[in-house]
């Protein structure tokens, strides 16, 4: 139990740490290859560019997670206060749904580049280890959306918006 609260509450976090520190130092070493040394490596470069493809879509979710997504309010004070909730509720029904359309035909697309068995040029790595953040980021930010919603459906009941 204390292993699903930890990856609940810290998931996206340490994933997103990691990765950044990986990817610092894969582009440090770069520069010092390149400049002290007059030799580039190339595969830092294209690793470094796919850890920052999952740190996009994890990181999409993480800003989820702490409703830090940027909200266009041009309705919400045109309503009543009392409807927010509502306002709010359908539009994260819309967003829901959306990421998980995007779950579905990014996943579409990762069985496709696996069937094309498509590599990397630098490093030959499959191209599916890249693509899959795509789907497990939507579908990460899909389950964070509907955490949010219950919090948000459990306070609201409670009195507490």
């Amino acid at each position: 139990m204390k292993i699903i609260k930890l990856l609940d509450e810290k998931l996206e976090e340490y994933f997103l740490a990691v990765t950044l520190t990986v990817s610092v130092l894969l582009i440090f070493l770069q520069v010092i290859m390149r400049y002290v040394f007059s030799n580039s490596l190339s595969w830092t470069e294209e690793l470094a560019r796919y850890l920052f493809l999952w740190q996009i879509w994890v990181g999409a979710a993480y800003a989820v997670k702490r409703d830090k997504h940027l909200k266009a309010d041009i309705i919400r004070p045109l309503i009543p206060k009392d409807k927010h909730f509502y306002l709010d509720l359908v539009a994260t029904i819309i967003w829901i749904a959306f990421s998980i359309f995007l779950t579905y035909k990014s996943s579409e697309l990762v069985s496709k580049i696996i069937q094309m068995k498509q590599v990397s040029a630098a490093l030959r790595l499959p191209m599916k280890y890249a693509y899959t953040s795509i789907p497990v980021g939507c579908g990460l930010m899909a389950i964070r959306l509907i955490q949010k919603t219950y919090i948000d459906y459990k306070q609201r009941k409670v009195g507490g918006i």
